[in-house]
């Protein structure tokens, strides 16, 4: 959808370029914070990425993106899609909560009904 510029669910060439040197973004992105070059994404790396990109969350919320997100094993990790899915999300609603904290304080109060339209519209 971020790359069908007329709304049709196509993508012309020039949207499909786009995608491709998105998708080449992240994955160097990715290849950065998998420091032990797996091809996925563990918590340790996960953490470390979330710190370095700005976001100061903790670790039982990475816990639960790896439950979310990871590949189901005893040593759960997170994929290349699952990654950019994440960050994207994160990104989105981050901006979402910065609209409304104009003070920066880290909190905000919102309806049930404001937080429905503020995932709606970010998020689906």
């Amino acid at each position: 959808d971020m790359f069908d510029k007329t709304r049709s669910g196509r993508i012309d060439v020039y949207g499909f370029s786009a995608l491709l040197r998105f998708i080449q973004q992240w994955r160097s992105l990715f290849q950065q914070y998998d420091r032990d070059q797996s091809g996925s994404i563990s918590f340790n790396e996960l953490q470390q990425a979330f710190t370095q990109m700005g976001y100061n969350l903790s670790p039982q919320f990475s816990q639960l993106l790896l439950a979310r997100y990871g590949q189901r094993s005893s040593n759960p990790s997170i994929q290349l899609d699952c990654f950019i899915q994440i960050c994207m999300q994160l990104q989105s609603t981050t901006d979402a909560f910065r609209e409304k904290d104009t003070g920066l304080v880290g909190n905000i109060r919102l309806s049930y009904e404001d937080f429905l339209t503020m995932v709606v519209t970010r998020m689906m």
